[in-house]
Order: C-alpha cells, then sequence, then structure tokens
C-alpha cells in the first residue's frame, strides 16, 4: 500500500507539472494595423504583450517621460527599455519599421503566454506636436480574431501650436523632444488639427479613431 500511494502521488505531481506546463506555453500572436486617416503618418510601433496590470498611460494623468518622448519625437528606445526591464509583467516586445502612411497596412508577429493576457502598442501620429496612436492594454483572443479602433492621444506634454519648426518628420523637418516645453499636463483624446501654425485641416485633421487594429492568435 505504501508504494503504490508513492506511486499515486508521483503520477498526481506528474500530471500537475504537465498541466502547468501546458497553461503556461507561448502562443503567436499576428497583428495587423491600419491607418485609416485621410493626411497622418504613425512612427514605428512599440508593442508589447504583458499583464492587466500593466499601461502605458493613463488618460487624465500625466504622461511619463518614455511616453512624452515617443508622443514628441517617435522615440521608442526609452520606453522599450522600460518595458524590457519587467519580465514579471512583460513578456514580449516588438517595434515595427518606418513610417506607417495614410491607407497602410503594417503586420507584425509577438508571442505571449496564459499569464500575460493583454497587448499595447504606441506610436507618434506626424505632423503633430505630441499626439499618438494607441492601444491600452486591450485582451487577446483565446481562439478568434479581435478588431479595435484605436484613438489618437495627445500626451499634453508640448503646446499644440501646429509650426513645423517643433514638429519632427518629412512633413515638417522640426525638432521632436522639447524637455522645456510646458502643455496641457496630462494625457486627453487628441481634438485633431485646428490649423493655428503651418498645418491645414483640411489636409490633416482627424476625427474618431485612427487605426483599425486585428489582432488573430496565429499558433
Amino acid at each position: 500500500m505504501k508504494i503504490t500511494s508513492l506511486t499515486t502521488a508521483a503520477l498526481l505531481l506528474a500530471s500537475s507539472s504537465v498541466f502547468a506546463d501546458g497553461y503556461s506555453y507561448n502562443q503567436t500572436y499576428r497583428v495587423v494595423v491600419t491607418n485609416i486617416t485621410k493626411g497622418i503618418s504613425f512612427t514605428p510601433l512599440l508593442a508589447a504583450t504583458h499583464k492587466s496590470s500593466v499601461r502605458y498611460f493613463e488618460l487624465g494623468q500625466p504622461a511619463s517621460d518614455e511616453i512624452a518622448l515617443l508622443a514628441e519625437g517617435g522615440d521608442t528606445g526609452p520606453l522599450s527599455a522600460v518595458l524590457d526591464a519587467q519580465p514579471y509583467k512583460v513578456h514580449s516586445t516588438t517595434v515595427t519599421s518606418g513610417l506607417l502612411g495614410p491607407g497602410q497596412s503594417v503586420e507584425f508577429e509577438i508571442e505571449s503566454s496564459n499569464r500575460f493576457r493583454y497587448l499595447s502598442f504606441a506610436g507618434m501620429l506626424l505632423p503633430t506636436n505630441d499626439s499618438f496612436v494607441a492601444l491600452n492594454a486591450v485582451p487577446l483572443p483565446w481562439f478568434q480574431s479581435s478588431t479595435y479602433f484605436a484613438r489618437g492621444y495627445d500626451a499634453g506634454s508640448e503646446t499644440d501650436d501646429e509650426l513645423c519648426v517643433n514638429i519632427p518628420g518629412p512633413t515638417c523637418g522640426g525638432e521632436g523632444a522639447s524637455p522645456g516645453a510646458t502643455g496641457e499636463g496630462y494625457v486627453y483624446i487628441s481634438p485633431g488639427i485646428h490649423g493655428e501654425g503651418d498645418l491645414s485641416p483640411a489636409a490633416y485633421d482627424w476625427r474618431d479613431a485612427v487605426a483599425k487594429v486585428t489582432i488573430t492568435r496565429v499558433h
């Protein structure tokens, strides 16, 4: 009886181990982001799979320095470093390449696991002072595809003067990050382009969502 009990216990332990391994196996997702604006381009997108406690930003709260740098100049490096330094909260990160123009799509794959069930991404909107496109901690689908519409947000870290001297990128060619600038002081839904400076609303303004995002589990 003692031997049988030990054997049974060993089998139960083995079964538990197999279940645990199966429960935490990696999954691969394909993400397609389509720019649905008339005249705005996206800088490279920084995407991450992570736990529910991770947020790129909170509406109504000050933007982190890392989000401000991304929103003002398209710099993904600082935010990527912060995410990669938290392996207990963040599973994977990836950055797309090149600008994404109006009507264009970019596709990338990213890994996750059952303990990291959320996806976020962000990229600067050009030409703007400090606006960015983002999905902020949306659930990953278990089996079927999920479609989201991503909005444009303002980091509130720089004044929206719409002057090309303060806007980087091919349209304006100005400066990106503005460490000494003062903006609204919190993240909010971007109101688009108003024509206050060098930018024409007819060419660059938008309303509602700026991107369509489809997430599909492929493995």
